[in-house]
């Protein structure tokens, strides 16, 4: 791991299109700001964990799994000009 010290509004560049900026640091805190390319995801760890989880969790459920949820969507039609 690189570690690298920085001090308020001073920033770090990770190839040519990231740029981490020090917003702000009081106490134990740190902002940070970070600009990049609107198809690199950003996410804080845990968040991108969670989404992982999620990702290899929905990859493992098989289609008979979920056939109760899935609605046809001509059946779905019907049922709402019935309703």
């Amino acid at each position: 791991m690189l570690v690298l010290s920085r001090q308020r509004d001073e920033t770090i560049m990770i190839g040519d299109d990231i740029e981490i900026t020090i917003v702000d640091i009081r106490g134990d805190k740190v902002r940070v700001g970070i600009n990049a390319p609107k198809e690199i995801s950003v996410h804080r760890k845990e968040v991108y964990d969670a989404i992982q989880q999620e990702n290899r969790r929905a990859a493992m459920i098989k289609p008979e799994d979920i056939s109760d949820v899935v609605v046809d969507p001509e059946q779905a039609k019907n049922k709402r000009r019935r309703d």
